[in-house]
């Protein structure tokens, strides 16, 4: 030790080793491709929409095109409305029954990423509206640490996850490692909910041209 308080000595002759890191974990496919397998896996019926960021968090939404009130739109000229300000006043009590009605149901939010907790991080949020899924590399479910961490709080807010392994082809195999809640109750229809479907109406309207 030096004489000075807080400051170690060390030696000339002391070889620092630089840290093994660990290689990345690489995702087996796209991230829509490998949400579009984990909806299918979960039996989420609508729309696998493009990984977008919203609310803070990067998630495909899968969303419903409900054909009655979507008929009903295009018949009033009402398209969809992102403009998160205008789409608050629609909760007010005096604009009820004068606004758009949602064209679309948020199924659920699907969040791949290389480690569960990103993937929670993500998917929780948004338990709010819907379901919510994890998806995972295989290897990272694995892991002593995903099944001593990760699936106790997966389990405590109804996530479901799914485990990915490439077999070859340029989209890896989707599995269900965990399902999610079943009992869920209707999400509350508030502004915030209103300006997502929004979002998501917008969105299948566009993979519909695109389809097309």
């Amino acid at each position: 030790m030096s004489g000075t308080p807080g400051r170690t000595a060390v030696s000339e002759h002391l070889n620092a080793l630089p840290a093994q890191l660990a290689p990345p974990v690489e995702l087996p496919g796209t991230v829509t491709e490998l949400a579009e397998g984990a909806a299918a896996a979960l039996g989420w019926a609508g729309t696998v929409l493009p990984e977008t960021i919203l609310l803070g968090r990067r998630v495909c939404l899968v969303a419903e095109l409900l054909p009655d009130v979507h008929a009903e739109r295009i018949c009033l000229g009402q398209e969809p409305v992102t403009d998160r300000t205008t789409v608050s006043t629609w909760a007010w009590p005096e604009l009820a029954g004068r606004v758009p009605e949602p064209a679309v149901r948020i199924v659920g939010a699907i969040a791949v990423a290389r480690h569960w907790r990103t993937g929670l991080a993500n998917a929780v949020p948004f338990l709010r509206y819907g379901d919510a899924a994890v998806v995972l590399p295989t290897t990272a479910v694995l892991s002593h640490d995903y099944l001593a961490n990760c699936l106790p709080r997966a389990r405590a807010y109804g996530v479901a996850v799914l485990a990915a392994e490439p077999d070859g082809d340029a989209c890896g195999t989707v599995q269900v490692d965990l399902p999610g809640r079943t009992d869920r109750a209707f999400p509350e229809v508030d502004a915030l909910y209103r300006w997502v479907c929004e979002l998501a109406y917008e969105q299948v309207l566009e993979s519909v041209v695109t389809s097309g």
